[in-house]
């Protein structure tokens, strides 16, 4: 469903830690011109949370402040949204929602590298091997607004990356 007060789309690219969100959303941007926002950097910036969890070692988001933070910016368009939760967004803010997902041989190998161990490694294991954030997007937003797409290798992304600049193409053509 197309918001027809917006010029342009809001997308939302979301997927376990480690399946290349932030590359893919950042090459999206300089491909569309639309603006990269990635919630963890935001929260951070604006301190957006309720604290640290130490057994996750991230922040406690607060949706409630990130949601505020953001209603302006997603009601005027043309932003490309990074993060790995998806179901506290409202609906209305976006017109296509991709889950991006990856094998979990190369997840491991991605998330091992960036230092994840312990819990927080196999937590995120667990929630690709069960599609947990598809899963999420499904029950959250319409499901002719949701993509999966494979995300294990560079090709890989530099084809969602021509996949969705080509939709971002479409659909500025037909709003």
């Amino acid at each position: 469903m197309v918001n027809s007060s917006r010029r342009k789309p809001n997308i939302l690219v979301t997927g376990t830690p480690g399946t290349g969100k932030t590359t893919t959303c950042e090459a999206l941007a300089e491909a569309t011109g639309l603006r990269h926002v990635n919630i963890g950097e935001l929260v951070k910036e604006k301190n957006l949370h309720d604290g640290w969890d130490d057994e996750f070692e991230c922040h406690v988001i607060n949706e409630d402040l990130v949601c505020d933070e953001l209603e302006d910016s997603m009601e005027e368009g043309g932003i490309i949204m990074d993060y790995h939760g998806c179901d506290f967004f409202p609906e209305r803010w976006f017109d296509c929602v991709v889950v991006l997902q990856t094998d979990n041989s190369v997840l491991y190998d991605r998330l091992s590298g960036r230092g994840y161990s312990g819990t927080k490694l196999s937590n995120n294991i667990e929630c690709e091997i069960f599609q947990t954030l598809l899963e999420e997007a499904k029950e959250s937003y319409s499901e002719n607004i949701v993509v999966a797409l494979r995300s294990d290798t560079i090709e890989d992304m530099s084809r969602s990356v021509e996949t969705l600049t080509e939709w971002v193409s479409n659909w500025r053509s037909s709003a």
